[in-house]
């Protein structure tokens, strides 16, 4: 058996330290990285460049008096079923990747509008970008495509030649309306996102969870934050309406609860049960943050802080994996 871990679904609400985590292992040595956290060299995939060109595919057509598809503007998805189609980005960007498929499409923009369709349609949605005028369409993807292209060169830039001491890590974060009650109805939370994954994913998956107060989450989603660079992963923020629309709460403790086996949450998809090992990092008090600035600044007590804490849950994770 392998001595790293397949595929870990890196989760938690905004601004937690999802991607200052993945920042971290991005700057420990490879044979550390496997030895004392079951990690391999890092292939990263993340659903939030899409949130982002969904919501540049909607300023676009704003631009155009014409109206938004996916947003009504700094607030919640118009439907919450494209949480699920961001699931089914992913699911593509995983299969991809593990078939190393490049593709070299004539418009990056207007292969990423088939894309997001396509995932749409797989949760019941309609072809939003299809169902566009022509003409308009084409502006939208002329003025995105070289952000659209740029997404696309960096996925193909990604596909190593072996997989072996590799670890794919997939960030997402999910949740709920502030003041909601357990379970989450509707396609709310990990509930709703987890059975959106392919069978793939699921079969080879663990959690790595972030744990911090939706308070929290809030306090650091405002301190991150930067204007100027709203496609960034270390520092875009996410609007306030969002922040309690969409990640008021989540499910994650009430999954951990309601499972049938210890240390694992359970789901129910394709006709299979999976138990799918987690392990928790308790950032509530912030261990994190540091981590944005660039190696040379970071201090050792925080470091040493931040490894215990994250080995402690991977340790967790891998009693469980290889069961």
């Amino acid at each position: 058996m392998s001595n790293v871990f397949n595929t870990i679904l890196l989760v938690a609400l905004p601004a937690s330290g999802k991607s200052e985590v993945r920042n971290f292992m991005a700057n420990i040595e490879p044979e550390r990285l496997q030895k004392d956290f079951h990690i391999g060299e890092n292939l990263q995939l993340d659903d939030f460049p899409y949130v982002h060109m969904m919501r540049q595919i909607d300023n676009q057509l704003v631009k155009l008096n014409q109206p938004r598809i996916y947003y009504p503007g700094e607030d919640p998805f118009n439907d919450n079923r494209d949480w699920g189609t961001l699931c089914q980005l992913l699911n593509e960007d995983y299969k991809d990747l593990i078939n190393r498929n490049i593709v070299k499409p004539d418009s990056a923009a207007e292969y990423l509008m088939e894309r997001i369709d396509r995932a749409s349609l797989a949760v019941g949605l309609p072809p939003r970008n299809s169902l566009l005028d022509p003409a308009i369409r084409k502006q939208v993807c002329e003025a995105l495509e070289e952000e659209a292209g740029k997404m696309l060169e960096e996925k193909n830039a990604q596909y190593p030649e072996s997989f072996e001491n590799k670890t794919i890590i997939i960030e997402c974060a999910r949740g709920g309306p502030d003041g909601s009650s357990m379970p989450l109805t509707g396609a709310y939370g990990y509930q709703y996102s987890f059975p959106q994954f392919c069978p793939e994913i699921l079969e080879n998956a663990v959690i790595l969870y972030i744990w911090v107060t939706p308070e929290e989450s809030r306090r650091k989603n405002n301190a991150r934050a930067n204007p100027d660079d709203p496609g960034s992963n270390l520092f875009h923020g996410v609007p306030m309406s969002v922040m309690l629309g969409d990640y008021g709460c989540d499910d994650m403790a009430y999954l951990r609860e309601h499972t049938d086996k210890a240390d694992t949450i359970t789901v129910n998809a394709y006709g299979k049960t999976y138990y799918l090992p987690i392990g928790v990092f308790d950032n509530r008090i912030d261990k994190t943050s540091f981590l944005r600035g660039d190696k040379e600044t970071w201090d050792e007590t925080l470091v040493k802080e931040v490894t215990e804490a994250i080995q402690t849950a991977t340790d967790t994770m891998w009693e469980n994996y290889k069961k």
